[in-house]
């Protein structure tokens, strides 16, 4: 009871007196009554970091930090739509190969009937929306676990890849525009641009917000908080472009390779989508309820078949232009695209990064987390001359890990009376 009014009282000072300190202490209430967030994911990005750094100096190159964002794009793009599953406390075990059926969609439309890469991207990603409706209405409508229908999805999209693919055949990516999304870079002043456009929309959206709530007669973030998370944004993104804008290239003379790869504009741009979705509209609003109690929604209003549906579709809608980044990266399809570890990544990325298997708790950013993690595991590991059979280890162990603290934090925080 003593902790609960303590966390109580440091929630109310930091409310009727804004301030950094007291924003802090706040803060610090929240994690020791079980709300931990995005903390572990940071300080294990952290962490990871500075090891594989240490043991491995070539981790902080310019190239190799160019190669993270590549390697992490499709799993970190499949996870965004899973957290929408995640957040109901569903899952979807199908977002794998459903991305690769809308990658082989993507070149069949495209190598094969020669169709505009434009036309063939709109086809990929409508495969993923239908996907998702069949998907979201045996689960809402008829009833049947999440679990079996997405299991028996994950069986049966091998299939229809492998009949897209003629029983094995490897379809080559040729157009310029599609290869550019996994294998091109944007020119150094592009990246400059990106960083004002990122930091300063960032910057316009924490004003605004703390106008609008002065308006109202709440509570606002006092300027120098406001100022302090738009600079450490600023400090974070200015070095990360600065990076990548650098030579990476072993023959400059011959090939110059600089800039930000088009894939992070991309990612971004879904971040910023899907965040305003979640946070700023209705429907997220909906979501969490639905996540948090079903049927107390229900009785609320909500109408929670067509919310399992919609997330079923943005999972798999999203997980179509994950597809499309794959299948940029490998410049082809094969049965494999989608395979192996994707989903298995993409679920733990999620995870990892902060979203409860348990729904009603998790943010978009958690799988841009969560798939940086991945990401450097997979990437270290590596540079240190590990097998697969080390990184699905130490990956499966991090993932046992976040869930771990998923848990322990739930139970603490329902100690605290908090849930």
């Amino acid at each position: 009871m003593s902790k609960l009014l303590a966390n109580d009282e440091a929630i109310v000072t930091a409310v009727r007196q804004p301030s950094i300190g007291n924003s802090a202490r706040a803060y610090t209430e929240r994690v020791r009554g079980g709300d931990m967030g995005a903390l572990p994911a940071v300080l294990g990005l952290v962490v990871l970091c500075t090891v594989f750094a240490l043991l491995r100096p070539t981790f902080l190159t310019p190239v190799n930090f160019a190669n993270l964002f590549t390697q992490g794009g499709q799993i970190t793009v499949i996870a965004m739509g899973l957290v929408f599953v995640l957040l109901l406390g569903e899952i979807d075990l199908s977002a794998g190969f459903a991305s690769g059926v809308c990658a082989a969609v993507l070149a069949v439309t495209l190598t094969d009937m020669g169709m505009p890469w434009y036309v063939s991207v709109l086809a990929a990603i409508l495969t993923g929306v239908l996907i998702g409706l069949v998907l979201g209405v045996l689960v809402a409508k008829l009833g049947i676990p999440s679990f079996i229908v997405t299991l028996a999805g994950f069986l049966a999209f091998q299939g229809v890849l492998l009949v897209l693919l003629e029983e094995g055949t490897n379809i080559s990516i040729r157009d310029e525009t599609i290869l550019a999304i996994a294998n091109r870079n944007l020119t150094p002043m592009l990246g400059w641009g990106l960083f004002l456009v990122g930091v300063g929309g960032y910057a316009a959206v924490q004003v605004v917000r703390s106008l609008k709530r002065s308006r109202r007669g709440l509570v606002a973030d006092p300027a120098s908080l406001i100022a302090a998370r738009v600079g450490t944004m600023a400090v974070i993104a200015g070095l990360a472009v600065y990076v990548l804008n650098l030579e990476r290239s072993r023959n400059p003379g011959l090939v110059s390779l600089t800039g930000v790869p088009i894939v992070v504009p991309i990612v971004l741009a879904l971040l910023v989508v899907w965040t305003f979705v979640l946070r700023r509209t209705a429907f997220g609003r909906h979501i969490y309820a639905v996540g948090g109690n079903a049927e107390a929604s229900r009785r609320a209003g909500i109408n929670v078949d067509r919310i399992k549906i919609s997330a079923f579709v943005i999972c798999s809608g999203i997980a179509a232009i994950g597809g499309i980044i794959a299948a940029s990266r490998g410049a082809s399809v094969d049965p494999n695209t989608g395979g192996s570890q994707v989903l298995l990544y993409a679920v733990g990325a999620a995870v990892i990064g902060g979203t409860s298997l348990f729904g009603g708790k998790g943010r978009v950013m958690d799988a841009v987390l969560g798939g940086a993690v991945i990401a450097v595991i997979d990437n270290g590991m590596g540079l240190m001359g590990y097998g697969s059979s080390v990184k699905y280890i130490v990956t499966g162990s991090v993932l046992l890990l976040a869930a771990g603290v998923d848990a322990l934090a739930r139970r603490r925080a329902a100690a605290a009376g908090l849930r």
